[in-house]
């Protein structure tokens, strides 16, 4: 072998050798933000967009650091202090409009998003589903913990109070919920993209800018993250 060509061949076995250690390096930093779920790679949401356009998803899990302060609602359930005055003002022009609406579920620990995961679970396969089949089912409906919205505070679930509203507590939210900075999360023609069912009760606060062009362009926060990337 010539001296050029031994040259050239050690000039390449150390360009190797860089790459590895960069590799080495790339997966030992990101050893923290990204673990393989299911199959899918699942990376901790960034706040990169600002706290409020955190995107938590099936791919997305709520960071190990995120804090959060929480306040109370009359009715015991809590959510994030930063949201109460929009949600706040929400709720009083609906009643005012004579539509009485109320947080069936706000923050929620990763211990009780696993309890509902677990015992929604449970009820598929005590119909008879399948181990695989429960679990597809399940995650339909119910964010896997980590992965839930709830967990983050910044996201509700709004029903009617039954004793003086009806269903079209959902309708007064899915045309108005935009103009205080919340979002329909999980509309039915979404699914897709999603990964969960329509919820006409789940709402999170994106801020209203954001929930104006979302509203807008029909987009859901996803669609959203990637058209102001």
């Amino acid at each position: 072998m010539s001296r050029k060509a031994k040259e050239k061949k050690e000039r390449n076995r150390f360009r190797i050798l860089v790459l590895i250690f960069l590799a080495v390096f790339i997966l030992t930093a990101a050893g923290d933000m990204l673990y393989k779920k299911g199959g899918i790679f699942v990376r901790e949401a960034t706040m990169e967009n600002g706290k409020f356009l955190m995107l938590v998803n099936y791919e997305s899990r709520i960071p190990d650091d995120y804090e959060m302060k929480l306040v109370t609602l009359t009715n015991g359930e809590r959510i994030d202090s930063e949201i109460y005055p929009y949600l706040q003002q929400m709720f009083d022009d609906m009643r005012a409009e004579g539509y009485y609406p109320e947080v069936r579920s706000g923050y929620r620990s990763g211990e009780k998003q696993e309890d509902i995961f677990e015992n929604k679970y449970a009820a598929y396969r005590a119909e008879g589903y399948s181990r695989k089949e429960a679990k597809r089912l399940t995650e339909k409906w119910v964010a896997e913990p980590g992965m839930s919205e709830h967990e983050s505070g910044l996201a509700v679930d709004i029903n009617p109070d039954r004793e003086k509203s009806g269903d079209e507590v959902y309708e007064w939210l899915n045309i108005n919920a935009h103009r205080y900075g919340f979002i329909k999360r999980y509309p039915e023609d979404k699914t897709d993209i999603t990964g969960i069912s329509n919820e006409p009760w789940h709402y999170r606060y994106v801020g209203e800018k954001a929930a104006k062009v979302m509203k807008e362009k029909n987009l859901c926060l996803e669609e959203y993250i990637e058209y102001i990337s």
